[in-house]
């Protein structure tokens, strides 16, 4: 009869569960009232004494930290707690569970090191800390644990080199310790290890082999990983390799595998290898490597992975392998006929190959009607290559076609096809194909779609109402982007199933935003004519929603106080819309949010103190409309990831908070155009960002729908409107290098602090229209990443510093309209911008003005001597222009020749600079000299 679980071990478990966050309630069953904790999920008891042996609670979602209630359950040989959020430290009263045979914690929060006590554990038959935050070296006395037939180290922070002590664990069947942060030899003790059948090395670190002799001893092993190891100077590899009689998965990616001299021996020219699985991907190989491949090659091999080569084509005999499924070729660097590539696999390899993957190469040619041999294809990506001509009819004829990917292309896609035979496409991408400029009506009659991707192929037309309701709750994913589609939308509820996305960007739909679906996961409606107002977004009320763009419209109305339920929104973009009123405290609770975009607006009002919730913000864009109020302090306390905040063109008042002095992040602030004053605060110079060079590195990711039919990541290219130059200019993928300051058309007083020249990463500063006086600081010349620097406007005085002079970069400047005295200091840089942009200082003097300045010699310049009356001779004139044309073509090669290597050489610019400085006095004197004796031969 089987036994109850005893009482002791019953409260132990309760003990155990009592501290820990549930939040699926897998552990509902775990009650009091159940006196039987056999019955209770993930626990396992002896049928004979009642004991508890075992724990597995594998994703079950727990958090917290392992109660030492554990020591109760004396009897305890299996605990599994995969894939949880357990933390900190693995306890070490673990270490008295001596009867433990399998022990599982990969996947969760663990830290530190592992600790000694895993040695005592001598019963131990599995251990997997796999995916945790362990550190510092792998322990020796893993080798002790000499019972162990599976471990598994990977994805892990350990450094050092690998202990030669796992050699002695003879029994394993199971090695990871990828993802690491190893270095050194791989041991050759590893050879020790004849029961392994899966062994994980890849991305261990740099490591190498010494001698891969090694590996031949493996006899039962199935699996091998070695990604990232070098194998360069391992003569007949595949020797080794092929004397694996049960290896069936080979991955050897970047391995520098093109280095190696004799990678085989010359009796292995026939195939018998048992290989199911290979990659060689990212080895520079050229077409030379497929002498030693064939070796690796039989009638096994069902996925072979060349991508990321330099390879020119592919042998006859790969056409010939009758098992092969998957090809990946995609990011081949060198030229290859699409036709030619096709023929060389029409072998039997056609018959059986379900998914070519050849994105991102070099192909040409057509999509030729050598693609009918391919009958049992299902997946074709063949985007970003150099494919042109128009699509084979054959094409469509594929019975068993599911995706194809053939964007980014010079590929024509005929208006009509035959389709009959391709019912079961589910994924098309012609995205940057020529579709247009009518709509493809045949899309209609795939009726099994569940990605569309017709963005900028051409189109100017309008969509056939049935078009939109084709597809009921199939669609996934729809972009018509970046056309010149036209007309109304209809409504989109029937449509799309869950987590979908729609991108009808960048085309000239009107009319009012339609009703669209709750569960969208992204929204992109953006430079469309759209009008009316926005209630619409309230429908979204599923919490999906990680994308809404609605810029650059006609929309209307204020922002409706529903935004409770978008706590998943990352990326919010209203801009360049005629919305108004106040921003709703609802705007608080979107907790995921990274992008607010509002510019161009009429919003108006004080910002909602809700807004300050929202921490994880790093672009806050609230720029031309009517905010008004205080510049609020708690954007300096509360949104610390902020890199731009752009309030300009607004109605704040009041000083600039010192506060925002406490944004490490920040590289774009601009508070320009509002009725800010007070003075510059000298805090500036804590913004950390603008002092050191490098820009922001956090990506805008966001859920989105995928290639490979899943969903992942997009990656959102955060932009903005910036004062440059005196226009305004939009910043996209640059943005994030970007390092401003613009504080103008303000009411600021006092002076320029000393500490804003210790932003030497500074790019753009602005502080023109001010009442902004006082001398510039003398070490302004520190700043020598500064482009652009206006300080027009103001009331400024005493002279330009001679530490200008060195600021080699700058390619803008206003000095107008100050109180400027004394000479412009002499530079490669300050003489070569027009006079106006010193105009309105009185006491300046030098070049480029036409003021001489104290001691100078008369003339400044020599002024051109016209010709006089009777001066009939055109000789002179001749002469001169043949002079002037020369110097320019002479000047024009030498520069080229002497200076643009400098142009490329940062240190070499700069003493070319500090040379020309200590020169230019002597060329300036014997140039004045010889025109001036060319004008005076001239007229004698």
């Amino acid at each position: 009869m089987k036994k109850k679980c005893l009482d002791k071990e019953r409260d132990a478990l309760l003990l155990i569960k009592a501290p820990l966050q549930d939040p699926h309630g897998t552990l509902s069953t775990w009650t009091a009232d159940d006196h039987d904790c056999c019955n209770w999920s993930g626990v396992t008891c002896s049928k004979q004494t009642g004991h508890v042996t075992g724990l597995d609670m594998r994703f079950y979602g727990l958090g917290g930290e392992i109660s030492h209630s554990l020591l109760n359950l004396t009897y305890l040989n299996h605990l599994g707690l995969y894939g949880n959020f357990f933390h900190g430290t693995i306890p070490t009263f673990i270490g008295s569970l001596t009867r433990l045979r399998y022990l599982n914690l990969g996947l969760n929060d663990f830290n530190g090191t592992i600790p000694t006590f895993i040695g005592s554990l001598t019963q131990l038959r599995y251990l997997n800390l796999h995916w945790n935050h362990f550190n510092g070296t792998i322990p020796t006395f893993i080798g002790s644990l000499t019972r162990l037939r599976y471990l598994n180290l990977g994805l892990n922070y350990f450094n050092g080199t690998i202990p030669r002590s796992i050699g002695s664990l003879t029994e394993l069947s199971y090695l990871d310790l990828s993802y690491n942060s190893l270095y050194g030899t791989i041991p050759p003790e590893f050879g020790n290890l004849t029961n392994l059948q899966e062994l994980h090395l890849d991305s261990v670190g740099r490591c190498r082999v010494e001698k891969v002799e090694w590996l031949s001893h493996l006899s039962h092993l199935e699996v091998l990983y070695m990604d990232g190891i070098s194998l360069a100077k391992q003569n007949h590899w595949v020797d080794v390799i092929s004397s694996l009689q049960k290896l069936s998965v080979l991955s050897l990616e970047g391995c520098e595998l093109s280095q190696v001299m004799n990678p085989y021996s010359s009796f292995l020219n026939s195939s018998s290898s048992s290989i199911e699985d290979l990659s060689l991907r990212n080895n520079n190989l050229t077409s030379s490597m497929y002498h030693w491949l064939f070796p690796l090659t039989s009638n096994n091999l069902s996925y072979l992975d060349l991508s990321d080569n330099m390879l020119d084509g592919i042998p006859k005999y790969l056409g010939n392998l009758c098992t092969l499924k998957t090809l990946s070729f995609y990011n081949n660097s060198a030229a290859v006929k699409f036709p030619d590539f096709l023929n060389n696999l029409s072998g039997c390899t056609s018959l059986s190959l379900q998914s070519l993957d050849a994105q991102g190469s070099q192909f040409t040619g057509p999509l030729s009607d050598v693609i009918q041999k391919f009958a049992s294809l299902e997946w074709l990506y063949l985007s970003d290559n150099h494919l042109n001509g128009s699509i084979s009819e054959k094409l469509w004829e594929l019975p068993r076609l599911e995706l194809l990917d053939i964007s980014f292309n010079n590929l024509t896609v005929p208006s009509t096809h035959h389709l009959s035979n391709i019912s079961y496409v589910k994924y098309l991408d012609l995205s940057s194909c020529k579709v247009g400029p009518r709509f493809p009506k045949w899309i209609q009659t795939l009726k099994n779609l569940t990605r569309l991707d017709l963005s900028n192929t051409g189109i100017s037309d309008t969509i056939p109402l049935e078009f939109w309701e084709t597809w009921p709750s199939l669609l996934k994913y729809l972009n018509l982007s970046s056309n010149n589609i036209s007309g109304k939308v209809p409504d989109l509820l029937s449509n799309f199933a869950n987590l979908s996305v729609i991108d009808l960007s960048s085309n000239s739909f009107h009319g009012p935003i339609p009703n669209v679906p709750s569960t969208l996961s992204i929204l992109n409606l953006s430079r469309n004519k759209f009008s009316g107002g926005v209630s619409f977004i309230c429908q979204i009320v599923d919490g999906f929603l990680s994308f809404l763009d609605l810029s650059h419209n006609s929309l209307t109305g204020q922002l409706p106080d529903c935004l409770w339920h978008f706590n998943q929104l990352v990326v919010l973009n209203l801009g360049h819309n005629n919305l108004f009123g106040r921003l709703p405290p609802s705007i608080g609770s979107m907790i995921q949010l990274q992008v607010l975009y509002v510019y161009d607006n009429n919003f108006s009002g004080e910002l909602p103190l809700s807004l300050k919730n929202c921490t994880g913000l790093i672009s806050l864009n609230l720029g031309a409309n009517k905010f008004s109020g205080n510049v609020p302090v708690w954007i300096g306390e509360n949104l610390l990831w902020l890199y731009v905040l752009i309030l300009r063109s607004n109605n704040f008042f009041g000083t600039i908070p010192l506060q925002l002095c406490q944004l490490p992040n920040l590289q774009v602030l601009d508070l320009s155009m509002n009725n800010l004053h007070g003075s510059i605060p000298s805090c500036l110079s804590n913004l950390t960002s603008m002092l050191h060079q490098g820009g922001f590195s956090q990506d805008v990711q966001f859920q989105t729908f995928v290639k490979n039919t899943s969903y992942g990541w997009g990656i959102y290219v955060d932009h903005a409107l910036i004062e440059w130059q005196g226009d305004e200019r939009e910043f996209l993928n640059t943005l994030k290098l970007l390092k401003s300051i613009d504080l103008s058309s303000k009411n600021l007083t006092g002076q320029i602090p000393n500490e804003i020249t210790n932003l030497h990463d500074l790019v753009s500063l602005n502080l023109s229209k001010n009442a902004l006086s006082g001398e510039i600081p003398q070490k302004i010349g520190e700043m020598k990443n500064l482009e652009i620097l206006d300080l027009s406007r103001n009331s400024f005085s005493g002279g330009m510093p001679p530490s200008m002079s060195t600021m080699s970069f700058l390619n803008y400047i206003d000095m107008s309209y100050n109180n400027f005295s004394g000479r412009i200091p002499t530079s490669t840089q300050l003489q070569s911008f027009q006079p106006s942009r010193y105009n309105g200082n009185k006491g300046l003097c030098g070049l480029p003005l036409t003021k001489k300045c104290p001691g100078d010699e008369e003339p400044a310049v020599p002024p051109l001597i016209g010709k006089g009356e009777g001066d009939g001779e055109d000789t002179d004139d001749e002469v001169e222009r043949w002079f002037y044309i020369g110097g320019g073509m002479g000047f024009a090669t030498g520069f080229w020749i002497a200076c643009g290597g400098l142009l490329l050489n940062r240190r070499g610019r700069r003493a070319f600079f500090q040379f020309y400085d200590s020169f230019k006095d002597w060329v300036y004197v014997k140039v004045v000299v010889f025109i001036s004796s060319m004008q005076k031969a001239r007229h004698t």
